[in-house]
């Protein structure tokens, strides 16, 4: 924890959602959050303020804050004192505390309608503790309930890494990586990356149910340079195309993250 708590001490979260690439994960997690809760409570009669969120490794309260100014019940758990900190001054009224992904001590079972869960998992190691964080979030989140998740995708980290930045032969001769290309990660690198497969493993150990899963982001990692030389009107229509191509099946994993869309059966 004291490694990740020196990363995001330096690392500007703010600054990389306000980037183009980052404003199109952004937009389209909002829009996939937005859409759930109006269909699973707001059609069915719910008052905005009624629907109680809780956001999981909210950093520094970039969903939380705007959900909560929408009007809904948000509480917010950050790790990071910094990230809480920066969330904090925000004066939203979010209600915001430190805590862990891994042991929710200060939040009662069966709480909330909608659970976010997306930092967290993109910095757990190993099957255990990714099964311990998804159970603490289900066992929050009221029977019926949706979670939504987020993973870092391994494609996307060989690539990036491995080739294009080229460590390709320091990871082949610390087998960094698997014979299908999986990679092995270690706490010191921080990030641990998943495939599809692995996510779908997770969910059923766990016992949840997938409504939707699709890649916020897409191609927009690997083109940032691109994006940023797009005009305005250009760049909305990159964002209808992801927004109408991010669950397609034979785009899924190839992104930079992953979100996976759950509900708590009743």
């Amino acid at each position: 924890m004291n490694e990740i708590e020196a990363y995001y001490n330096k690392f500007n979260e703010e600054k990389r959602l306000d980037s183009r690439h980052g404003q199109v994960e952004y937009q389209v997690t909002m829009k996939y959050i937005h859409e759930m809760i109006e269909k699973e409570y707001l059609e069915k009669g719910k008052k905005t303020e009624e629907i109680k969120l809780l956001d999981i490794g909210a950093g520094t309260g970039r969903y939380s804050v705007a959900l909560s100014e929408e009007g809904y019940d948000v509480t917010a758990v950050e790790l990071v004192k910094y990230n809480l900190g920066i969330l904090k001054k925000k004066g939203s009224r979010v209600h915001a505390m430190q805590g862990n992904a891994l042991h929710l001590k200060k939040l009662a079972d069966n709480q909330f309608d909608v659970t976010i869960l997306f930092g967290p998992m993109y910095h757990l190691f190993g099957k255990e503790d990714k099964m311990q964080a998804l159970s603490e979030a289900k066992r929050v989140t009221k029977p019926g309930g949706i979670i939504f998740v987020a993973y870092v995708m391994n494609e996307y980290g060989v690539l990036t890494y491995a080739f294009k930045e080229r460590h390709i032969l320091e990871c082949m001769a610390e087998n960094r990586l698997t014979d299908t290309f999986q990679t092995i990660s270690e706490k010191k690198d921080l990030y641990d990356y998943m495939r599809v497969e692995d996510i779908t493993a997770l969910n059923e150990e766990v016992g949840l149910t997938r409504i939707k899963i699709l890649s916020p982001d897409g191609p927009a990692n690997y083109m940032r340079p691109f994006l940023n030389q797009l005009t305005e009107e250009e760049f909305a229509i990159f964002l209808k195309y992801q927004m109408a191509t991010c669950e397609r099946p034979d785009l899924l994993g190839a992104g930079a993250h992953t979100v996976d869309i759950l509900r708590k059966e009743a």
